[in-house]
């Protein structure tokens, strides 16, 4: 009954959307709130791509407000957001803008932090990037490293706040913390339901940084969001998330990362499907190709045989949630045993047991049922630092 009456809001929601509902203003929009915070400040800048203030990116609306910009951090994917996944990204300059670009990801830093004498060159940071509410999305943990750092050096943060598309729901375990990667930082489930701007808050009131440090940050936070807003993304977050349906997806086909599988990295849609050139009783195929942002994809030009998500309605992605079936299928399907995982599995789902189980022939529901207590236990957790009606 609790998922027909989610489902129920969902498509009232929808429809009020449709109708010309009161439009979204992200963070970055709302200027009079801290356009007085950066006054005389010397600012460095966490966004890439998605760090749009209506038509104009935030740098650039800086640089027309003669704010002092004195650095770029670009997380994953860099800061035109066209690098592969895992790709070492350099530092560089900003061709616009003469901005130099300090890259936080696949720089050998080793720690993801910025180094002391970035530190130095600025008083305050704005963060603004489009998560998608993932625990393996590696955006919050950038975050979390920029946390950290500015809590070392006396350094102020303003998250300039945006929507979490998947915002509608909680689901999947708490991450052990043995797991801790940079796909899994922090101590919550796969789809924790939050933006950015309410992480933020949690880390500092769970005292999640190193040594319990806190950082001092301030949230901008959204207009006219909720967390059941249906919020299309006008700009993709990253190369191989092109659209709404593929980020209603990912929470639950990012797992073939763990596995043998291809999830359609180097074709159009992205996970958005799941194949292997051994499955089997399947008439739909496609063929992994290198291109920009899946320049080596697993399964290179080998044609899979699978399935074709694309069709899936949203709806019913979003009931499903966290959902380990597609996983489950493809591992009977092509009958390896444990060969089917790789040890990455592990990191994306942050716990021992589901492999466990997806073995033992355990159905999805039955695993579900396992994390249900996790899901309670955060939901009460995060409360205190939810920004936006539930």
């Amino acid at each position: 009954m609790r998922k027909f009456y989610l489902l129920l809001y969902i498509l009232l929601s929808a429809m009020i959307n449709a109708q010309g509902g009161t439009p979204v203003r992200t963070g970055a929009e709302i200027t009079d709130a801290y356009f007085p915070l950066l006054k005389g400040k010397r600012i460095a800048v966490m966004t890439n791509q998605t760090g749009m203030a209506g038509d104009e990116h935030l740098v650039d609306m800086l640089i027309r407000n003669h704010f002092n910009v004195v650095g770029i951090f670009s997380p994953e994917h860099g800061f035109r957001g066209t690098a592969d996944a895992g790709e070492h990204v350099a530092s560089s300059v900003d061709r616009k803008t003469g901005i130099p670009i300090w890259s936080l990801y696949g720089s050998g830093s080793g720690s993801g932090k910025p180094a002391a004498d970035k530190m130095k060159q600025f008083d305050l940071l704005l963060f603004d990037l489009q998560d998608v509410g993932l625990r393996f999305y590696t955006y919050y943990a950038s975050m979390a490293r920029l946390m950290d750092a500015c809590a070392e050096h006396g350094k102020k943060i303003i998250v300039l706040d945006r929507p979490n598309p998947n915002g509608m729901y909680v689901d999947g375990p708490i991450l052990d913390m043995k797991h801790k990667s940079g796909v899994g930082w922090l101590p919550i489930p796969v789809v924790h339901g939050m933006t950015l701007g309410e992480l933020a808050l949690m880390i500092n009131g769970e005292k999640w940084l190193p040594g319990g440090r806190v950082c001092d940050v301030t949230v901008i936070p959204c207009e006219n969001y909720t967390h059941q807003t249906r919020y299309n993304l006008p700009v993709a977050p990253s190369p191989n998330l092109p659209n709404n349906h593929a980020i209603y997806l990912y929470p639950s086909t990012c797992l073939f990362e763990g596995t043998v599988m291809s999830l359609g990295r180097g074709t159009s849609f992205p996970f958005e499907v799941y194949g292997h050139p051994n499955y089997k009783g399947s008439g739909f195929t496609f063929t992994p190709r290198s291109m920009p942002g899946a320049k080596n994809p697993p399964l290179l030009n080998q044609p899979c045989y699978g399935v074709d998500l694309r069709a899936l309605p949203d709806e019913q992605i979003i009931q499903n949630g966290f959902d380990l079936s597609h996983v489950i299928d493809a591992y009977h399907n092509l009958n390896m045993g444990d060969k089917f995982f790789t040890s990455f599995f592990e990191k994306l789902v942050g716990v021992d047991y589901i492999r466990k189980e997806i073995i033992a022939g355990k159905t999805a529901e039955e695993i579900k049922a396992k994390w249900f207590c996790d899901v309670v236990k955060f939901k009460q957790q995060r409360k205190p630092y939810l920004l936006y009606q539930e």
